[in-house]
């Protein structure tokens, strides 16, 4: 099916979204859209599968108009759509939500939930995404949901398919499979539509790449296009695409985790309802350093951040915040501990959606001052911090009364960041800090992450982004079904890394920290601290950063000499590595090497 959009254009208010789009798809081919947060690209998209109507512009498909009133009529013409915020009932299981609209039935009309089963699990050994029909969607980690997503698209026979961040919390083999799966797709005269902030992905996999920014197409480009034209054509500027930082200059222990045990409060993965998501894990975090975890979603990192901020109980083990223990401390006063942090889910966890702007960047300190006197909130001092906090982020909203859900996903997650180092921490929590952002805001996401750490702050980012992982570690931990499979520097091959995200060659830890001498300083001692303690220290004398603290070497951060569990299933006929890969699996011949690792 030809389709061609002429013409598009959708207002919010002032607000433009879509200024006269046009856009051709044609059979055989993979369509890419690119552009910053905001830009668009998903305004057109719901357009395209009828969830918003435009204000002017035509719909053809094959040369005839198209009217597309609902998402009903788009998948009767043979539309279908991975959404970037997820569209699931939460209280269905995973099949249910796949299969619905789309039900198996028995005689009067009586739902077959085995054969709904049974199709699932079929197509998840198929497109190797790894997920139990039978858990109920609401309790599953973002990164599972986005699995059940592609499915649900997949399970339909579109010929004109829109993938919004489709690969957002895929690990690299995933991502090649996908790609293998959307090459098949292409080869049986199919459409697709696109849409990524990865430029790496879409040099890889798109045969015609249209690039949107502030609601208009700027430019159409081939595959072939350079990284940087790309980027400075999304934002209309030069992008630094690889983080300029020093090396770092780590001080004394400022999280310290011992033996932590939590239990699985997020089932999906088959069997995960059995063990804890979270498995006697041990490591420490020193102030001025980035702890990268790197590990296939779903393998306990949620439950770990969780858990450090005090949202998920814990079973046994002990957590340790500049001397302190924190281990059943309320979210509360870790806050005021000093812990900034960065849920991977931003709309559900991190945001007020109805709230506006102003409100949502003092959410963890509006009861004290200066924003609240007693019980009264003063409303010029939100104002004022607001308007501040939108300058110096770059936080592009009509007003800080905005709502903040009016935001896009970028301009969003500038909210969160400006929210949480725009106060004194002493630990920055950062759990996919870069989803689905498009390359200007990693750039500026990326940029305050260093800064917080050369300020003496300790990091622990968390990301299924491999380049993310290289580009801010300073050293990388590795998660796999609740446990660290290894510490390693940030130089570490990409192929050993991707053996350890799937249990395998979890001997040797060279750089895992287990012989540094920096260790946690006996309570009472006063090193780095500051507004928010849990105690009062006994003395003002504060420690140098990088000084040897005299109470000697701790226990050796975890690293067990084997897989803890069997590897993750085979991949499917034709597809390459799970992690580490630097081949486009199932490669047509005319696609251009995708380097999903470390970047160069």
């Amino acid at each position: 099916m030809n389709l061609e959009l002429q013409g598009i254009t959708k207002r919010f208010g002032s607000l433009v979204a879509n200024d006269h789009i046009d856009l051709s798809v044609t059979p055989g081919t993979i369509h890419a859209l690119l552009g910053e947060n905001g830009a668009g690209k998903t305004t057109l998209m719901n357009i395209l599968y009828g969830l918003t109507q435009p204000d002017e512009g035509t719909i053809l498909a094959d040369g005839k108009p198209l009217t597309i009133h609902s998402p009903k009529d788009a998948i009767a013409a043979g539309i279908g759509m991975v959404h970037q915020h997820f569209m699931l009932v939460p209280v269905f299981t995973v099949a249910e939500n796949v299969t619905l609209g789309d039900e198996e039935t028995r005689a009067l009309g009586l739902l077959d939930r085995r054969r709904m089963r049974r199709k699932v699990r079929e197509l998840s050994e198929r497109y190797g995404l790894r997920v139990d029909p039978d858990a109920l969607t609401g309790d599953l980690p973002v990164g599972v949901q986005q699995r059940v997503e592609i499915l649900k698209a997949l399970v339909r026979d579109a010929q004109v398919l829109i993938l919004d961040e489709p690969t957002a919390v895929l690990t690299p083999g995933e991502t090649e499979d996908l790609f293998r799966i959307m090459r098949e797709l292409r080869a049986s005269g199919r459409a697709i539509v696109f849409i990524s902030h990865k430029l790496k992905e879409v040099q890889a996999i798109a045969d015609t790449i249209t690039i949107l920014r502030r609601g208009r197409v700027v430019g159409e480009r081939p595959r072939h296009t350079s990284e940087d034209e790309l980027a400075a054509l999304m934002v209309g500027r030069s992008v630094q695409l690889r983080v300029a930082k020093t090396a770092a200059k780590p001080g004394r222990v400022m999280l310290d985790v011992r033996d932590l045990v939590v239990p699985g409060g997020h089932e999906g993965l088959p069997g995960a309802e059995h063990t804890a998501a979270v498995n006697g894990l041990s490591f420490r975090v020193r102030a001025g350093e980035i702890l990268g975890v790197a590990g296939v979603q779903g393998n306990g990192q949620t439950e770990l951040c969780e858990a450090l901020m005090g949202l998920l109980p814990v079973t046994s083990g002990s957590v340790h915040l500049n001397d302190h223990d924190i281990t059943n401390a309320a979210p509360a006063m870790r806050l005021r501990s000093g812990i900034g942090y960065i849920p991977e889910d931003r709309q559900q966890d991190g945001l007020v959606g109805s709230f506006p702007v102003s409100e949502n960047l003092i959410l963890d300190t509006y009861n004290r001052p200066p924003f609240a006197s007693g019980p009264a909130l003063n409303l010029g001092e939100i104002r004022a911090t607001a308007e501040r906090r939108v300058k110096e982020f770059d936080i592009r909203t009509q007003s800080i009364s905005a709502p903040v859900e009016t935001l896009s996903g970028g301009n969003q997650q500038k909210v969160i960041l400006a929210r949480e180092v725009g106060r004194e921490v002493r630990l920055l929590l950062a759990s996919q800090p870069t989803r689905g952002l498009d390359v200007g805001s990693i750039e500026f996401v990326h940029r305050r992450i260093i800064e917080e750490r050369d300020k003496g702050v300790a990091v622990v980012l968390v990301s299924s982004e491999l380049d993310e992982i290289y580009a801010l570690s300073d050293r990388i931990a590795v998660m796999y079904e609740g446990r660290f499979t290894g510490f390693r520097p940030p130089d570490v091959p990409v192929e050993e890394l991707g053996l350890l995200m799937a249990g395998i060659g979890g001997i040797g830890t060279p750089g895992d920290g287990a012989a540094d001498s920096s260790e946690r300083t006996p309570p009472g001692d006063s090193a780095n601290a500051g507004p928010g303690s849990l105690e009062q220290p006994d003395s003002p004398e504060r420690t140098s950063p990088g000084a040897v603290q005299p109470d000697g070497p701790g226990p050796p951060e975890q690293a067990p000499p084997g897989a803890t569990g069997p590897p993750e299933p085979a991949e499917p006929a034709g597809s390459t590595e799970r992690a580490g890969s630097t081949g486009a699996a199932g490669s047509d011949g005319d696609d251009p090497t995708v380097t999903v690792g470390k970047p160069t």
